[in-house]
């Protein structure tokens, strides 16, 4: 039996949730903490955390450190979203936590975190798996932002993330309180523009049937017998829209204390409940699902899931790649070409496990970057390494964090252009040694596998590699003419040979 502490600094809430976590993979919640602290409020009007919630914030993170103590857990984890994370000071706000309470708070970029809320559903996987059956959307609704996801059929389509969230449309609105009592109708007009483009972009002709919801509000109110009677945390659609359509003709106040919710949150949940409101009716979803969760529920699966504690019940690594192939499509990359280099760079991958002693990590970074490979093509053919780089840079892939997504796109980058070993004219931020290692590895493994798909037909049956010595063996099955390929393999070897030291012999294996 473990005990793990998940810490969430949030824009407008500190969560501490303490867990036990046994063995056999199950995952007690034993107590759970919370703080209000509007730490976006600063971030998104002033660009910096004031020196008096950063004095709150230390504070309350000692007590919470006090409390781990009592709990003698076992290891924790401490994340920093938005509020931390858009922060111009966050280098020293981030210095000054750890020196004055001796916790370490990381600061995760927006991928990484609504890829842990995303986790956080396997919490209740039983439940979700049936829900995804059909047609899905997932709102995820936080203080800085709402990040919309798409299921279809058990696969995760796309998600993308609006500047939506609850204490930025707040703060955007505030100056007009006086003037108007037409607040839904304002948050409306800011946010169903954005949310019909998404329809119009991704939805194409498919329905969405069921909307699952992840909010710090409307959530907790749907696990009110009195609102959702026989299931909580479901909801019709058309009854959720008749309990925010009552809420004109009662005092907000009145209804947060019938439902046991602090009226000190009333405008935030009901931020949260229109934007609920909003996407129900611009997607016609039947069903409201609200599971309860939230992003703590995340960093604890993770950490179970890490440890070894517990089987996955959901195969995460396949919503990157779906979400990776959606993108590919929308960039117009030829399905059986990403496939043919997919395969070809895998088995080489594999092949020298012994010798780039790379882990199963960099193995999906690889899948990521012979999906996206021909993505710049889409804007330019003759600079197609610097338009892939942009692209990829300038589309979230969920569960990648920056740095890795910076590895995927120099991979693609320096697939077509010599490598540069400066890393001032690596064309973003700059890599870390160790990175960097890692991007020259992938790069060569990429274009010898796209050397050997250099006609663009795909014309070997199967692929074998086998490290003998200092030598990769690559034989193909193919009855096709491969002068092309063998002709032209010299340079992509070359590289190869020089990251690896290892000689790039071809053999055909003929059918007739």
């Amino acid at each position: 039996m473990r005990t793990f502490a998940a810490i969430d600094v949030g824009s407008y809430e500190l969560t501490m949730k303490i867990y036990e976590i046994s063995a056999r993979g199950r995952m007690k919640e034993i107590d759970c903490i919370r703080h209000s602290i509007e730490l976006g409020t600063d971030t998104y009007n002033t660009g910096k955390i004031s020196l008096q919630r950063v004095d709150e914030l230390c504070e309350v993170l000692r007590e919470f450190r006090t409390i781990m103590e009592t709990y003698q857990v076992d290891a924790y984890q401490a994340y920093g979203t938005s509020a931390i994370r858009e922060t111009e000071n966050n280098m020293i706000v981030l210095d000054l936590i750890k020196n004055r309470t001796g916790i370490t708070v990381e600061v995760i970029s927006n991928s990484e975190q609504r890829f842990l809320d995303y986790k956080s559903l396997a919490t209740k996987a039983e439940e979700f798996r049936q829900i995804i059956k059909q047609s899905t959307a997932i709102l995820n609704i936080g203080g800085g932002s709402i990040q919309l996801s798409l299921f279809d059929k058990d696969t995760l389509i796309t998600t993308q993330n609006m500047r939506l969230g609850v204490l930025r449309l707040r703060d955007r609105l505030r100056t007009l309180q006086s003037r108007t009592n037409h607040y839904a109708e304002l948050i409306a007009e800011i946010a169903n523009p954005q949310l019909v483009l998404f329809k119009k972009m991704y939805l194409k002709n498919r329905e969405i049937k069921n909307l699952i919801l992840m909010d710090d509000y409307v959530s907790y109110l749907m696990q009110n017998e009195a609102i959702t009677h026989e299931t909580p945390g479901y909801l019709s659609g058309e009854e959720f829209l008749r309990i925010v359509g009552s809420l004109k003709e009662i005092p907000l106040s009145d209804f947060m204390k019938s439902m046991n919710i602090s009226v000190e949150k009333a405008d935030l949940f009901y931020h949260s409940a229109v934007l609920i409101k909003n996407m129900i009716e611009v997607m016609d979803a039947e069903t409201l699902w609200a599971p309860g969760v939230c992003l703590c529920d995340g960093i604890a699966y993770e950490y179970a899931q890490k440890e070894k504690l517990l089987k996955p019940q959901h195969d995460f690594d396949k919503d990157i790649l779906a979400c990776a192939a959606d993108m590919g499509r929308r960039y117009m990359c030829s399905n059986k070409r990403s496939d043919v280099l997919e395969n070809i760079s895998l088995s080489i991958f594999d092949a020298m496990k012994r010798v780039h002693g790379m882990s199963k990590r960099e193995r999906l970074l690889l899948q990521l970057a012979a999906k996206l490979n021909d993505c710049g093509k889409y804007i330019s053919l003759m600079n197609v390494g610097e338009c892939s780089y942009n692209i990829i840079m300038s589309t979230e892939i969920i569960g990648l964090s920056h740095l890795e997504r910076e590895m995927v796109a120099n991979i693609v980058k320096y697939n077509r252009i010599p490598i540069t070993y400066d890393a001032d004219a690596g064309g973003g931020p700059m890599l870390d040694q160790e990175s960097f290692l890692k991007v020259a590895k992938l790069t060569a493994i990429l274009r010898l596998a796209t050397g050997l798909d250099r006609s663009h037909r795909q014309k070997f049956r199967n692929i074998k590699a086998v490290l003998k010595d200092d030598e990769l063996i690559i034989t193909v099955d193919t009855a096709d003419d491969i002068t092309l390929e063998k002709g032209l393999i010299g340079k992509k070897a070359g590289f190869f040979e020089e990251v690896f030291s290892v000689k790039t012999v071809i053999k055909q294996k003929r059918r007739f």
